[in-house]
């Protein structure tokens, strides 16, 4: 028999969050408090209860995440936007030019929360913002859209304008970077719940990153910087992969996060 209250009797907080607790959630009191705030009556309070005890990913079960201080959108089968992924934001931020507003691409954008969190956080944004996976694009538009940015559906830079050619001042390429055997560790989170498109990067990891950084200093603005993600043991492969495509590397890390970044920055037009 079910234990699950009817939906005539109010869950508890402290119903909640046994319940929670009962399943494994390590943070049950906080998940409790978003889930009842978030719950438009009773009987969808034990249906999301239900979802996040049966092991959907609390984002998917509230419909949105918290990145960078902002709500994104994010609907079933659609990559959670990680913490440590806002390092990449502000690193982003911190490089874009003075004066006029940045011109940039979130491509591999999943829901599109690292375009929309970057939009926020500038002045002036000319924001693009592009991946393969339909329900991804579908859940970007939403969130990038509501920034005043477009989203387009295809495989890498093959749908974007081609008059951003060249004229790129931050291009944000959160790409898969976890190696194709290591996809069946993953938390059941993300392997069971997550597109894995969105996680496998191929034998070792990187395969959709060389693809980028093949194209990508066609794409940049003189100056202009490529940003992606990957873990502390990838990064010198990484560095290697875009100083042979043309760009200049460094990385940048943060232990607060548990985050790596990889920069690779085109060449700059010098005056005479």
């Amino acid at each position: 028999m079910s234990t699950s209250p009817s939906s005539s009797s109010p869950l508890s907080f402290s119903a909640v969050v046994g319940r929670l607790r009962a399943a494994g959630c390590v943070f049950a009191e906080d998940e409790a408090e978003l889930l009842i705030t978030t719950a438009g009556s009773p009987a969808e309070l034990d249906r999301m209860v239900d979802r996040r005890v049966a092991g959907v990913p609390l984002e998917h079960v509230l419909g949105w995440a918290e990145f960078c201080g902002q709500r994104i959108a994010v609907d079933p089968g659609v990559f959670v936007p990680r913490r440590r992924t806002e390092f990449l934001v502000r690193q982003a931020a911190g490089l874009a030019p003075a004066g006029a507003g940045a011109v940039v691409v979130d491509l591999c954008c999943g829901s599109g929360a690292l375009g929309a969190a970057l939009g926020a956080a500038l002045d002036r944004v000319e924001l693009y913002a592009a991946d393969i996976d339909p329900a991804a694009v579908r859940c970007a538009r939403r969130n990038v859209g509501a920034a005043g940015g477009r989203v387009y559906e295809g495989d890498l830079y093959e749908p974007l304008p081609a008059p951003l050619r060249g004229r790129v001042d931050l291009l944000l390429a959160n790409v898969p970077y976890v190696p194709t055997e290591e996809v069946g560790l993953l938390p059941p989170e993300a392997r069971v719940h997550e597109a894995r498109v969105a996680l496998d990067g191929g034998a070792d990891g990187l395969d959709v990153l060389r693809r980028v950084t093949a194209a990508a200093a066609g794409w940049l603005a003189p100056g202009g910087c490529l940003l992606f993600e990957t873990s502390e043991r990838q990064a010198p492969s990484a560095v290697d992969i875009v100083a042979r495509d043309g760009l200049v590397p460094r990385v940048a890390e943060c232990d607060e996060l548990d985050a790596t970044v990889v920069i690779g920055r085109g060449a700059r037009l010098w005056s005479t």
